[in-house]
């Protein structure tokens, strides 16, 4: 065996390392984008209910982490017992991530923000798009 061949197979696709690898790609692009929108003058500031709340850095955190690491656990723990929910989840993690939108752009954040939030959400449906896809193209599955 070959050392490239040798080293493709100790390199497969785990589920485990599908969700923490996704979830954590997304996490260093949306803090990226946090920046690129701080710099670009969004505040990440909205009022509710009277108050000036901010989402940024730790909304942005927690609104990119806990989707993904439940949507995609939850799909690999049901993949398990039924291999066809990869597909659906899917559909149903990108068509969420990217529905999404329409509450931020409802939120009175100002533009620089409000777009930057948007590629974020973008960001979450791509990355559940290509976990999901990975570890049903992995041949450990």
């Amino acid at each position: 065996m070959s050392a490239i061949a040798s080293t493709a197979h100790n390199l497969h696709l785990t589920k485990p390392r599908a969700v923490l690898g996704a979830t954590v790609m997304a996490l260093v692009a949306n803090l990226i984008l946090w920046l690129i929108g701080l710099a670009s003058g969004g505040s990440f500031e909205m009022t509710d209910q009277g108050k000036v709340a901010s989402v940024a850095p730790g909304g942005v955190i927690t609104l990119t982490v806990v989707p993904l690491l439940v949507g995609l656990s939850l799909a690999m723990l049901i993949s398990l017992k039924w291999e066809p929910i990869i597909r659906i989840a899917q559909v149903v993690g990108a068509v969420f991530a990217l529905g999404t939108i329409a509450l931020t752009i409802a939120a009175d954040f100002d533009a620089a923000s409000t777009v930057t939030l948007a590629l974020m959400h973008v960001v979450v449906a791509a990355s559940v798009v290509v976990a999901l896809e990975a570890v049903r193209r992995s041949p450990s599955n």
